[in-house]
């Protein structure tokens, strides 16, 4: 079996394929989604991958279950992992729920493992899914994102492909310990040198958003085919929104080591407490 420390190198490679055939096959004008309620939604302008940093999420953590990464231990925690990629619009908004495709674990078997280790769930709820029901944090992000992926992401199997690939190929991790941004429960950061750090490695400026001055998420935002660009976010009066609005001057990245958990059954629900 391969170690996960091979993935990337295999995953980048796939991408440069995946590139190349998309570049090819894309169709020339937008594309109009059929939601599941029957409204109309057009083709999304840019992608923008939201990452989690799991130091800030998982101290605030409150309860254990065994699908939660922060005490069962299957994340990384010393990286930020993947909230979700998600199309978005132009005018900050962006679309929903676009077909009825439910999602299909058995559909991204093959990619388990990095999903389970750069992709977990830092909770124990279980999120809505576009089927008016509960799931995991994988059927939310497809079903409520994925699907409003087409063109680029054609099926679940490669939105979850792609989504790894620009992970891995955008490593924010390594970029800011590059840059001397390491996890400490001690030491601040200058915001404007995070920020500075990313815009000289990916040519691009991303956002940033901060609970109680830790940061929370990191989102870098892409061009269809995965050429950075700018996160622009905005307002109803159109006015660009600073990546620093919910930020001090200074951010923690806090270290995180979770302890050892054992997992019972509470009831008959199968939802897990910790023992």
């Amino acid at each position: 079996m391969l170690s996960l420390s091979a993935i990337p190198i295999i995953f980048l490679l796939q991408f440069t394929i995946f590139l190349a055939s998309n570049t090819l096959n894309h169709a020339s004008g937008a594309v109009i989604f059929q939601t599941k309620d029957g409204r109309e939604q057009r083709e999304f302008d840019y992608f923008k991958l939201a990452l989690q940093w799991p130091g800030t999420i998982c101290k605030s953590t409150r309860h254990c279950c065994s699908s939660n990464a922060c005490c069962n231990r299957s994340g990384a925690f010393a990286d930020f992992t993947i909230h979700g990629l998600w199309p978005d619009y132009n005018d900050g908004t962006w679309p929903a729920c676009c077909n009825g495709k439910i999602f299909d674990e058995k559909e991204i078997r093959t990619l388990l493992d990095p999903l389970k280790k750069y992709w977990p769930s830092l909770s124990c709820s279980s999120p809505s899914t576009c089927h008016g029901s509960k799931g995991s944090f994988w059927a939310h992000e497809w079903e409520k994102h994925g699907t409003c992926s087409y063109p680029v992401a054609r099926d679940e199997y490669n939105y979850f492909l792609t989504t790894l690939n620009v992970y891995f190929k955008y490593n924010v991790t390594k970029v800011l310990n590059d840059a001397g941004y390491v996890p400490s429960n001690t030491e601040k950061y200058p915001l404007g040198g995070i920020i500075s750090a990313i815009q000289n490695a990916f040519r691009a400026t991303p956002s940033l958003e901060c609970r109680k001055g830790a940061v929370k998420e990191l989102h870098l935002c892409f061009y269809k085919d995965f050429k950075p660009r700018d996160c622009a976010e905005t307002h109803s009066q159109n006015v660009i929104v600073s990546s620093r609005s919910s930020c001090p001057k200074y951010v923690s990245l806090p270290a995180y080591e979770p302890e050892a958990r054992i997992f019972d059954f509470a009831d008959s629900s199968g939802q897990y407490l910790s023992a």
